[in-house]
């Protein structure tokens, strides 16, 4: 919210994280993007992709474990309208960050918290990431393998910034009927 404030030159004052939606502040804007982005997930707004449901429903079927780390607080939310969530076995995602403590991407921490509590040692695990920071997150993790997903045309970037490979659709990765 800040930053896009800022690339409009739009200034508010900060306030608080408590502030109420109808707040004139940074935070209150920010809590009434949240509450209207809530009720837009709830409600049905979510698309997925078909393939990534596929893709994960097939490696969990092979005996793999899966984890999701994102920094959205409202991961849990998506993850439910999509019927999603007893997909991983593991989320850490932005409340699970801000209790813990972890730093976001492009630092490694959320990614080795999903790792720890898998089980594994990140060098045994793979990242899947479609951002740029999260590929350096993978990389400095020491991780096993970290696919670029691009679904933006970012391709030599992903490389760039520590993708092993780069794929549009997880579909690519395997058999996944």
């Amino acid at each position: 919210v800040r930053t896009f404030l800022a690339s409009r030159d739009i200034r508010l004052p900060e306030g608080g994280p408590g502030d109420p939606p109808d707040a004139e502040t940074v935070h209150g804007l920010g809590n009434r993007k949240n509450q209207l982005l809530l009720e837009r997930i709830r409600a049905g707004g979510v698309e997925a992709y078909d393939s990534t449901l596929r893709y994960l429903r097939a490696v969990r079927a092979h005996g793999l474990s899966t984890a999701i780390v994102s920094s959205s607080a409202n991961c849990r939310d998506v993850l439910r309208a999509i019927d999603a969530e007893g997909l991983f076995d593991v989320r850490i995602d932005g409340v699970v960050a801000a209790e813990r403590g972890l730093p976001g991407k492009p630092s490694p921490d959320t990614f080795l918290a999903a790792a720890r509590d898998l089980g594994v040692e990140a060098k045994q695990a793979a990242v899947f990431e479609d951002a740029l920071a999260g590929m350096d997150a993978g990389r400095a993790g020491g991780f096993g393998y970290v696919v670029g997903v691009d679904r933006t045309g970012q391709t030599e970037a992903l490389y760039a910034h520590g993708a092993d490979v780069v794929v549009r659709d997880l579909a690519e990765l395997g058999d996944t009927e």
